[in-house]
């Protein structure tokens, strides 16, 4: 008899409590959870932060000192998944930039803070070199060459910057897609390009930048920073870039 009830009782214990199996559903649904809630947190990037992951990283391969860049600094909105995609591509796109290209970036970024200049003036790179963006509201007027008072202002303090380096400087005028037909610009190509000169010459003519460093182009309408669908983005496509020219051979700048 006692045996018989031991046989129940060890029965029993081992038809108690979850199936062997529970345990590892459950660790698969607990990382399935952890998984979704990754995706949902990554869905919407913060533009501004991510670039500045991106500085903070190059600043600390190249052995340069970098600000914390979560500290409380305001941020941009969230934005679309395109856009976030173009910040990667932008990302990836400075991995493969040298460093020499990289040390004058961040030259041409502290001149820029220290003179005041950044709210009139942006800094970007890509492997040809450093771009220094003047808005055209700054430079000229509407359908206009002429260089603005206030755009000869920032070109004078911009002398020093250009002065620092040996590298050519290829001044890149662009306008957005809005038609014009003037007697002196029948087009947007005209137009681009004779701004372009302008700088140019005032640069070589006005300051003490050597010509031989010096050339202009104009794109017209046809290389866009933005879509030309609002006043604010044709704002942005009318533009002269002046680009630091590295010669990735060399390394010399």
């Amino acid at each position: 008899m006692s045996r018989e009830r031991r046989r129940r009782k060890s029965g029993n214990d081992s038809s108690s409590g979850a199936p062997a199996w529970m345990a590892t559903f459950s660790d698969m649904m607990t990382l399935l959870l952890t998984f979704f809630i990754l995706l949902y947190s990554i869905s919407t990037v913060d533009v501004q932060k991510f670039k500045d992951i991106s500085y903070s990283l190059q600043a600390v391969l190249m052995g340069e000192g970098q600000p914390a860049i979560f500290d409380g600094q305001e941020t941009t909105p969230d934005i679309p998944l395109d856009d976030q995609n173009k910040v990667v591509q932008d990302i990836l796109e400075r991995s493969t930039i040298k460093e020499e290209t990289l040390k004058m970036y961040t030259q041409v970024r502290e001149y820029i803070d220290e003179h005041g200049l950044e709210a009139d003036v942006n800094v970007s790179l890509n492997r040809n070199g450093v771009f220094v963006d003047i808005k055209e509201a700054i430079l000229f007027e509407s359908g206009e060459a002429d260089l603005k008072m206030g755009g000869k202002e920032i070109l004078d303090q911009l002398e020093g910057l250009f002065l620092q380096f040996s590298n050519e400087i290829v001044v890149e005028g662009h306008t957005d897609n809005v038609p014009i037909n003037t007697v002196n610009y029948p087009t947007n190509w005209e137009l681009s390009a004779d701004r372009a000169v302008r700088v140019v010459r005032y640069l070589c003519e006005e300051k003490s930048v050597p010509e031989s460093r010096l050339s202009a182009i104009g794109y017209g309408e046809y290389r866009p920073i933005a879509n030309n669908d609002t006043a604010t983005n044709r704002a942005l496509n009318r533009r002269v870039n002046l680009l630091i020219i590295m010669d990735e051979e060399s390394g010399e700048f």
